[in-house]
């Protein structure tokens, strides 16, 4: 009789109790693959616990070389998410392992993310509700001017994958002009979506919104520094909810207290969760909030089904929809369909 399916969710635990997982189960019963939850957040818990797993689920625990390398049942990875910076994925390579990730379940959800901190940032929404609420009518009054426009001015967008070129189409709903830097698409692409592709450096110079939609990788890394930020016009916002530190958080910090750049909105940071002495926290022209963009109900019933149905594919001897590492020799053959 053939051994049952382990299906691991490493860091599952919300406090001291596993999620519910519901969406997971039901698909995973399709095969009778067990489901077990815990709460691992380092190296060493992974090795200790999952290593018996045949699929490894994640939201973001450190899934390293060395881990991999103690796993040898394990045929997949499945990312949470789009990204997946957390995943060594020439570890996982080497090691035979299939890494997935689910980048078509939040498109919607990011753009329309972006579209609002665009917004609140434009119109200084945080602030004035702030104010109103404290009874200061006559001080967000005051504080009105100065404010840009949003229709007539220029969205520079970094990163032109599905969420950028989605982001475009709705921008053009709001009459802003779009301008995209992204080294790996092809201009007809980004015309089709609205986009005129530029370079990085004139679409700073350009730009009254700058969003960030890039990966995470080696080469994204503080792709936005202080010699990039200082190309921005004082009056403009950057917007970030792909990864922190695609920006520098540093540098971001100095040019918003030097008054350098007119503000920021931000989904996301280099350390999360943000530490509570963050100078971004205390300035009034910075919007934060919790690496949300991604989330709706709907969005991430979707994504936690999504995760479970590329598990039951790899382990029922079929290829994923969304592999990152395609040059990959799996553990066992998959049938590509």
């Amino acid at each position: 009789m053939a051994r049952r399916h382990k299906v691991i969710l490493v860091d599952g635990m919300e406090g001291d109790a596993p999620m519910p997982a519901m969406e997971e189960r039901e698909e995973l019963a399709a095969i009778d693959a067990e489901l077990v939850i815990l709460g691992c957040r380092t190296e060493e818990e992974l090795i200790a616990q999952a290593k018996d797993a045949d699929a490894i689920l994640t939201w973001g625990a450190p899934v390293t070389r060395r881990v991999l390398e103690c796993l040898p049942d394990c045929q997949c990875v499945v990312r949470y998410g789009v990204g997946y910076d957390t995943v060594d994925i020439q570890g996982a390579t080497d090691n035979n392992v299939v890494v997935i990730n689910v980048p078509d379940f939040c498109w919607e959800e990011v753009a329309n993310h972006a579209i609002a901190l665009l917004l609140c940032c434009a119109k200084k929404i945080v602030q004035l509700d702030d104010l109103v609420r404290r009874g200061k009518w006559g001080e967000a009054k005051a504080i009105q001017a100065p404010m840009g426009a949003v229709y007539g001015q220029t969205l520079g967008i970094v990163g032109c994958g599905n969420i950028g070129r989605t982001l475009a189409r709705k921008a053009a709903a709001f009459g802003l002009e779009v301008i995209g830097y992204d080294p790996y698409l092809d201009a007809s692409v980004a015309a089709a979506a609205g986009i005129r592709l530029v370079s990085l450096e004139e679409l700073l110079k350009s730009s009254d919104y700058v969003s960030v939609h890039t990966n995470l990788t080696p080469e994204t890394r503080h792709l936005i520094g202080e010699k990039e930020l200082a190309l921005m016009k004082p009056s403009a916002f950057i917007l970030n909810t792909s990864r922190g530190p695609v920006i520098d958080e540093a540098a971001l910090i100095k040019a918003l207290q030097d008054g350098r750049i007119a503000g920021a909105g931000l989904d996301v940071f280099e350390q999360e969760p943000v530490a509570a002495d963050n100078p971004l926290l205390t300035m009034p022209n910075v919007i934060v909030v919790p690496h949300s963009a991604s989330y709706s109900d709907a969005a991430f019933a979707r994504l936690r089904r999504s995760v479970a149905q590329e598990a039951v594919r790899v382990l029922s001897g079929r290829w994923p929809k969304h592999v990152v590492n395609r040059k990959v020799t799996p553990k066992k053959a998959l049938k590509k369909e």
